[in-house]
């Protein structure tokens, strides 16, 4: 397929810009991947669409402060983004300056943008195609300067600073596992009250672990999709997840991923028998039209940048055609988009499942 293929028109004041106040008050488009039909509810109504045996597959990664600022020794303005922590002192992180810093090149860091240096700096040691590797200096744990300076990462289309809310209400509630850049933006929509009320109707929930990259809002470049050079990040699945999913298909129930991170950890996972095993490392799985589904029935997930892999991901799930329809209905109904706007629960095309 082409790129093209996967345009749409968003008008920019659907974009986001804020979360709600409360969290379960987005919409909830709900589209039914077998006949294409949709309907709109709040996401308080996920509850109406799950089944007593489904099985719910939450990503738990966190979010780190991840962007920071500081001037080069010559005084020149440079601004980082970590993409992947590589240890207590070291990590891989895009750099935006007038001229690269080689290796051997201190960064001073200072609070915001325009401020004067402040006692942290972190020194060029390499660099790994896109990526610098830097790491921090006198011993200084790099959590520990995050924490002090660092700015949530919020997307490029959210056109603010971020504010200190932001570090908050730009994770999920049960996020534990630090080292996503980006957050898995379909459970922002959970608080603790709708995971107690899961519990309650006896619907089932598994943990699985995708630190998201600065790589998911990066464009597909190529106009033959299955050209794309897709990004890498860090996942695990684990025994008690497949041994869940196991379960779940035992007792005829469904398993629902929160999110297309999670898809991505279950779908790598099933990638080299053709079943669910134990996997921990990194996945460049890219899914467009075609793809056969083999461990995800159902997903929970928000709406997708115009020609992304992700809006992709899900028109393979449930169908292009349906896809571009619903986002269609989307606009027209004025949904919020993007990583803090409303969200989809989306069932399979009979057709994208494997073996059929």
């Amino acid at each position: 397929m082409k790129r093209s293929d996967f345009h749409y028109t968003l008008p920019p004041e659907l974009i986001a810009q804020h979360p709600l106040p409360e969290r379960s008050a987005s919409r909830l488009l709900v589209l039914d991947g077998s006949s294409g039909a949709t309907s709109h509810r709040h996401f308080g109504d996920l509850l109406d669409c799950l089944l007593p045996d489904d099985l719910l597959v939450f990503n738990d990664t966190r979010v780190i402060p991840a962007r920071l600022w500081g001037r080069k020794a010559t005084g020149g303005k440079v601004e980082l983004l970590l993409e992947r922590v590589t240890g207590p002192q070291t990590a891989l992180a895009h750099i935006r300056a007038s001229k690269s810093p080689p290796a051997g090149s201190m960064i001073h860091l200072s609070r915001e943008p325009e401020g004067e240096a402040g006692p942290y700096s972190l020194l060029v040691t390499g660099r790994e195609g896109e990526l610098f590797s830097v790491t921090t200096q006198d011993g200084q744990p790099l959590s520990g300067i995050l924490q002090d300076i660092g700015h949530m990462p919020l997307p490029p289309y959210i056109e603010r600073t971020d504010e200190t809310a932001d570090r908050e209400r730009y994770q999920t509630v049960f996020a534990r596992r630090e080292g996503a850049v980006a957050a898995p933006t379909a459970g922002l929509h959970f608080t603790e009250a709708l995971l107690q009320q899961l519990d309650q109707r006896g619907i089932r929930r598994a943990t699985v672990t995708l630190h998201v990259g600065a790589g998911t809002f990066q464009p597909v470049r190529e106009d033959e999709i299955e050209n794309h050079l897709m990004h890498r990040e860090y996942l695990e699945v684990d025994e008690a997840v497949c041994a869940a999913v196991r379960e779940t298909r035992a007792r005829g129930g469904r398993v629902v991923a929160v999110g297309t991170t999670a898809v991505r950890c279950l779908e790598s996972a099933s990638q080299a028998t053709g079943t669910l095993a134990p996997l921990r490392g990194d996945t460049d799985i890219f899914i467009y039209p075609g793809y056969r589904f083999r461990s995800v029935d159902a997903m929970v997930t928000n709406f997708h940048l115009p020609e992304s892999t992700l809006l992709m991901l899900v028109s393979a799930f449930a169908g292009h055609a349906s896809i571009m329809a619903a986002y269609a209905e989307a606009i027209r109904q004025r949904y919020r988009f993007f990583s803090y706007g409303d969200a989809m629960f989306i069932t399979a095309n009979p057709q994208a499942r494997a073996g059929q």
